[in-house]
């Protein structure tokens, strides 16, 4: 069958997930929009309640779905405990969505919700791959929205008025939003077309990319105080045949460098920014949580790992620091980032946490020590100098590593420098290539 034989014979799946017992006519007005733009329709009803207003049966009605999730809705609802229904029916719409999408039945998903919806909803399109669209029309869209989003590259859509009626400013709202998903279903089945026309197997490249390049991926850490050494290390490995994909140590970076470092699409890490641990230690809003650090070990996946940027934990506005830090050495950025210096204590704690981390690694680890600084602010003049704290950093890393099979390159180097750098990029290149 050719290219053009197969676009025309594509069926196109979008699966609508929502709750029908609430937000019912809603649903079934997007529902028709969706056929409309030319996408077959897979509704899974997320409600724990009866379904009276959607008119017909959904899909994947809600007691398949908290099945999926092994409860059974009739409990759920005797339970009347709606924190453990949004728990439970969020993992269950994850179960059907993994499953269409095994299936080769799964194009985009759109999803229409209030505060509960939105997160069930975040939930149940969590684990599906970058690059599947995953739109998302929520109440909640206009404040932070990390909750929903999390490492995941969902599209989240204000719906400006309440999800409750089809009136003339949701009648627009969730037009464009069924326009929209089905618009990016269809350009994501004929990537898979074009995959399969070109490698003659089912499936996208990696990240249902355009399917051209071809280059190994490695993912590097970055932030604007170690931009210097992660610009070169990119630029030696782009060199040497990769391509590398560059995340902004923020918490969220962090956590995408771990979703993707577990889903088998890298052929390496390049952390050399690791400053998401020191807010994780001592408080900052820059964290990723305690698992940061761990997914390429996990997974097997050659790693080079530095400690950069573990001089600093961040917050936001000088006047937003808790006041318990009070007496701490601070930096202001910029008028809405400010940057305080890690302690001795809180150094040697998170060399002993990198360290453990790395200790456990399943796949190939390399750690550079950079004796000349951690970050463009740690150097001789700047302002987190602070040789004891940086000893107290490089002992206990040093130390949490010795006995196992982690490679230590100990460096008189600052860490932006570019023979630091470079020398980075080979390491990750030598791990790979023997890997291979």
């Amino acid at each position: 069958m050719t290219a053009s034989a197969a676009a025309t014979a594509r069926t196109v799946t979008v699966a609508l997930v929502g709750t029908l017992d609430t937000k019912g006519a809603e649903n079934r007005w997007v529902a028709d929009r969706l056929r409309e733009h030319g996408v077959e329709v897979v509704v899974v009803d997320v409600g724990t309640r009866e379904a009276h207003a959607f008119g017909s049966a959904a899909s994947v009605p809600s007691d398949e779905v908290a099945r999926a999730a092994g409860a059974d809705i009739l409990d759920l609802r005797d339970r009347n405990d709606r924190g453990a229904a949004v728990t439970t029916m969020g993992e269950g719409a994850a179960a059907v969505l993994g499953g269409l999408l095994a299936d080769g039945r799964l194009n985009g998903v759109l999803a229409l919700g209030g505060s509960g919806g939105s997160s069930i909803a975040a939930r149940a399109v969590r684990d599906l791959p970058i690059g599947l669209p995953k739109l998302l029309v929520s109440t909640m869209a206009s404040g932070d929205v990390s909750p929903y989003v999390g490492a995941s590259d969902v599209t989240m859509m204000y719906s400006v008025v309440d999800i409750s009626g089809i009136n003339s400013i949701s009648r627009v709202v969730l037009g464009n939003a069924a326009a929209a998903i089905a618009g990016m279903a269809h350009a994501y089945a004929e990537r898979a077309d074009a995959e399969r026309a070109r490698t003659g197997r089912a499936g996208t490249d990696r990240a249902s990319g355009n399917g051209e390049d071809e280059r190994p991926l490695v993912a590097a850490s970055m932030f604007g105080v170690t931009t210097p050494a992660v610009e070169a290390a990119r630029a030696r490995l782009e060199e040497l045949g990769y391509e590398v994909l560059v995340f902004h140590a923020t918490g969220a970076g962090g956590r995408a460098i771990e979703k993707l470092a577990s889903s088998g699409l890298l052929a390496g890490v390049l952390d050399l920014t690791t400053t998401e641990l020191a807010d994780d230690l001592v408080g900052g809003v820059l964290t990723a949580g305690p698992d940061r650090l761990t997914a390429a070990g996990a997974s097997g996946v050659p790693q080079v790992v530095s400690l950069g940027a573990l001089d600093m934990v961040n917050f936001g506005p000088r006047d937003t620091v808790p006041e318990r830090f009070g007496s701490r050495h601070f930096f202001v950025h910029n008028p809405t980032v400010t940057l305080m210096r890690t302690t001795a204590e809180e150094s040697a704690e998170l060399g002993r946490r990198v360290g453990a981390k790395l200790a456990a690694a399943t796949g190939p680890v390399v750690l550079l020590v950079p004796r000349g600084g951690v970050s463009a602010l740690d150097a001789p003049g700047m302002d987190f100098f602070d040789p004891a704290a940086d000893d107290a950093l490089f002992g206990a890393v040093l130390d949490a590593v010795r006995d196992s099979s982690v490679v230590v390159i100990d460096s008189e180097c600052h860490l932006n420098d570019d023979e630091f750098a470079r020398r980075a990029a080979d390491e990750l290149h030598g791990l790979v290539r023997r890997g291979h």
